[in-house]
C-alpha cells in the first residue's frame, strides 16, 4: 500500500508566486516592470506581461526602437486624445424616458486642458506630422498601411515614415516635458 502524501504546513511568511504561466498560442506579449498593487512596501515592483497586439507604441518600446521619453510622450498624446474625445453616447435604458432633446454634458476642465495641449502639439508637428501621429497612435496603423493609404510603395517610403514618426515622438517628448532640447 502506498504511503499517504503529507501536505506541508501553511507558512504565511512564504511569498506566493503570482506569475501566469499559460499564454495563448498566438499571444504577442512583452515583459514590463510595474508597481506591485499587492505589495506591502511602497515602491515594490513586479514584472508582468503586456499585450502588444494592438499597441504600436508598446511594440516599438519593447523592441528598443524608441526610448522612454518618446514612449511617455506618445502615451501622453493618447491620454489627451482620450480625454478630449467626445464621441456618441449610448442610450441608458435605466434612466427615465423624457420627451425632447438631451442636454449635452458640460466640458470639464481636464478636457479643456487636453484640447489646448493637442492644439499645441498640432502646431509643433505640422499637418503631416500630426496626421502621421494620429494614424499610428490613435488608429493603430502600421507604416505599411500608412504608405499604402498614401499610394507610396517601397522600402524607402517605409523607412521615411518610420524616421518621421520617431522625429514626431521626439517632438512630443519635448512638448510634454519628458525631454529637453538638444544643443
Amino acid at each position: 500500500m502506498p504511503r499517504a502524501k503529507r501536505n506541508k504546513p501553511y507558512n504565511p511568511a512564504k511569498v506566493h508566486d503570482r506569475k501566469s504561466r499559460d499564454l495563448l498560442r498566438n499571444a504577442d506579449v512583452a515583459p514590463v516592470e510595474v508597481d506591485d498593487p499587492l505589495g506591502l512596501e511602497p515602491g515594490d515592483r513586479i514584472v508582468t506581461l503586456r499585450s502588444l497586439r494592438n499597441d504600436p507604441l508598446g511594440r516599438l518600446h519593447s523592441h528598443r526602437q524608441i526610448d522612454e521619453a518618446q514612449y511617455q510622450g506618445g502615451r501622453s498624446f493618447q491620454n489627451d486624445w482620450e480625454k478630449a474625445e467626445r464621441g456618441p453616447q449610448a442610450v441608458d435604458p435605466s434612466r427615465e424616458y423624457v420627451d425632447g432633446g438631451q442636454f449635452r454634458e458640460p466640458i470639464t476642465e481636464g478636457q479643456r486642458k487636453a484640447v489646448l495641449r493637442l492644439n499645441r502639439v498640432e502646431r509643433e508637428l505640422g499637418a503631416d506630422g500630426s496626421a502621421l501621429v494620429h494614424e499610428v497612435l490613435i488608429l493603430g496603423l502600421t507604416m505599411e498601411q500608412i504608405s499604402q493609404q498614401r499610394g507610396l510603395r517601397g522600402q524607402r517610403w517605409l523607412d521615411y515614415f518610420a524616421r518621421r514618426f520617431r522625429e514626431c515622438l521626439d517632438r512630443l517628448a519635448l512638448v510634454y516635458g519628458f525631454a529637453t532640447e538638444k544643443r
